[in-house]
């Protein structure tokens, strides 16, 4: 026989432990520079741009 609980988990520590399966989808917005989708206040990973300049140099293939 396989071990079993010992006590009734109640509903609260239950729920409490499925609360994660609620989690969204990450907002992204449009790059300015290049119309990539990407995080809004971060670089984009594709261009490299961010707030209109380009801060991050991204290689070309």
């Amino acid at each position: 026989m396989p071990p079993l609980p010992k006590r009734k988990l109640s509903k609260g520590r239950r729920d409490r432990r499925r609360a994660q399966d609620a989690l969204k989808a990450r907002n992204l917005v449009q790059c300015s520079n290049c119309g990539e989708m990407r995080l809004p206040h971060t670089v984009c990973p594709s261009c490299g741009h961010y707030k209109g300049r380009e801060v991050v140099e991204v290689e070309k293939e």
